[in-house]
Parts: structure tokens; sequence; C-alpha cells
């Protein structure tokens, strides 16, 4: 992937194809100035920093609960927009003013495209066939993160590299500290938390903690508002049943 991709597969799910979404520009513009400068904190981005090494960018997931991380914080991020919430095991649209985030405004279209299909685990397998590239290509274009080819000639991939080392360890480092010392999260901290328990992230953010302390991110987590608690859920499943897949495959 040596640019962002604007393509959209239909493996999955093709009934969901039916309406032509508007896509993001195939070569956006890039943000004049460095990631410092970029102020508005994401949960998509967040989450991505979270599940990759912050120096290198190699994930530390596989890239199916990678991808259904990224999906399941995109709807979160329409949620505390205001403009989604979720009911059950099933998505409502709130209020479909398009949000001033591109990405935000893409997966809303969709959702108000397809009022027939409501239930959030195919809304989650839908949005993590695009989630991996296009949050990348919002966090290219604003500056935070960079394109690098690693390994041999013949063999070589791009890899997404925070363009500061700082901004992409903060979220491990905020939510590592946070939990370590039983401190109560916020919000924002509570829903990536959670996408980090329900990915199968938790073991390497916790590593080395006592069971007190992962028992202590799971209460954080359970205080989230139900909605969130619900998305959580769903988020759990589809990723439980793609670690069996990978494991058995």
């Amino acid at each position: 992937m040596n640019t962002p991709p604007s393509g959209v597969s239909n493996d999955h799910a093709p009934h969901l194809y039916e309406h032509q979404a508007p896509v993001e520009p195939a070569r956006p513009v890039r943000a004049v100035g460095s990631a410092a400068a970029h102020t508005t904190v994401r949960l998509a981005d967040e989450f991505f920093y979270l599940s990759h090494d912050d120096q290198t960018g190699r994930p530390r997931l596989f890239e199916s609960a990678t991808a259904h991380g990224l999906a399941a914080a995109l709807l979160a991020e329409l949620y505390q927009e205001g403009r989604v919430t979720f009911e059950g095991r099933h998505v409502r649209v709130l209020n479909a003013s398009p949000p001033k985030d591109w990405l935000q405004h893409l997966v809303l279209d969709r959702l108000v495209a397809e009022p027939r299909h409501t239930a959030t685990r195919t809304w989650l397998s839908f949005l993590a066939t695009t989630a991996y590239e296009q949050v990348i290509t919002r966090m290219w274009q604003l500056g935070l993160l960079r394109p690098e080819q690693v390994g041999r000639l013949w063999r070589q991939r791009t890899v997404y590299v925070p363009t500061d080392v700082n901004t992409a360890a903060w979220s491990w480092a905020r939510l590592s500290f946070q939990l370590r010392n039983y401190q109560p999260l916020n919000a924002f901290d509570q829903t990536l938390a959670g996408l980090a328990l329900h990915t199968q992230l938790d073991p390497i953010l916790l590593d080395g903690t006592p069971l007190a302390v992962r028992a202590f991110l799971r209460h954080q987590v359970e205080q989230a508002p139900p909605p969130l608690r619900d998305l959580l859920a769903d988020l759990g499943a589809v990723v439980g049943g793609a670690v069996l897949s990978h494991r058995t495959s």
C-alpha cells in the first residue's frame, strides 16, 4: 500500500454496496506542518496508535482484530458526535447532518443509505474491510503518519510510521499508567480501554500486572454508557470469532 487507497472491496456483505457513497479523494492533500499542530483527538487515530508500535509502526494485533477495532472506533466517534446510538445489537442514526470530518461523514452516509441493515455486527464487518486504509489516509493527510518500506527488496511492504513518537506513545503510556495505578478513566479513555479489551490487546497493554489491574480495566469499561457497552460487546464477539478462526486455520 504505497498510497492511501480509495477503492472498496465487495467481498463481504455485498448487499451493502447498492448505494454508492462518496469516497475520500484518491490522493488527499496532506496537511502542512507537524503532527504536533494537530490538536483534535479522534478515537480511531488513538486506537491506531495503541495497536501499533510507536517507533516502527508494526502491528501489535493480527490484521482482523485491528480492522474491527478501527471499525468500532469509527462508530464510537459518531456516537461521541451525537450522530448515532446503539440499542441492543443495532445501530440507530440520531442525526444525519454531515460531520466536519470527512471519514465520519463517509461512515454516516453509509449508515443513512442502508436503513434496512442495522445489525451492529454487520456494520463492524462491513466497515472493517476499509477502516484500516481509511484511518491511515486520514492520519497521513494530517501529517501523523509517514509511509516506510520494510523487508527485503523482493518482499518489501509498506508500514506507516508515526511522525512524532511522543504523540504516538501517549495513548499507550496514559492508559497503562492510569490502569496500573487504579485511576478512574474519563469517557474518552474508557472507550479506548474498551477497544483494547475487546480486541484482546489488554494482555500486552497490562503485561506484568497483577490480576487486580485487569479486573480494574474490566470494571472501568463496564462503567461506560449502555450504548457503548453494546457496541463493545459486539466488537468482542466479532473479534473472538475471528481469533478462533485465525487459530484453527
